[in-house]
């Protein structure tokens, strides 16, 4: 079957937009005035702000997934350390004048040594996040 002709339509654009044009349409091999007219189809479509609106709806469902998990890593984090400063200090007698000397003077080391743990532990992990069941926050619950 014969394709009606096309008719031809002259628009000006804006040198940025010209540009940004040339090099999409030559990135996908194909003729400006394919991409032109397939931008001004959408563009015209009825059901193009309902494909938008999806496509918005989709990302904004991924981004609160991922700001869930962000609070429940921070939760994890803050409970951590907690535990650990309730627990250090329960059971860390306080150190007589002349051991604190001595205790700060290998303060730095100590230091960097839990430095250098903490970076392998991250580097190799696993993570303490990934220890932790997320079934047993919805357990608790």
């Amino acid at each position: 079957m014969k394709q009606p002709k096309k008719r031809r339509l002259s628009v000006y654009l804006d040198p940025e937009i010209m540009a940004t044009l040339a090099d999409y349409a030559a990135r996908r091999d194909h003729s400006r005035s394919l991409v032109a007219e397939a931008a001004i189809a959408s563009f015209l479509s009825p059901d193009a702000a309902e494909r938008q609106e999806a496509a918005i709806t989709k990302r904004l469902d991924q981004i609160d997934r991922c700001i869930a998990r962000i609070e429940r890593d921070a939760g994890i984090s803050v409970e951590t350390l907690a535990v650990f400063i309730r627990f250090w200090l329960a059971t860390t007698p306080p150190l007589p004048e002349p051991q604190q000397l001595a205790a700060k003077a290998q303060a730095g080391s100590r230091y960097d040594a839990f430095i250098a743990a903490l970076g392998r532990r991250i580097a190799q992990g696993p993570k303490l996040r990934q220890e932790i069941s997320e079934d047993v926050a919805r357990q608790e619950s």
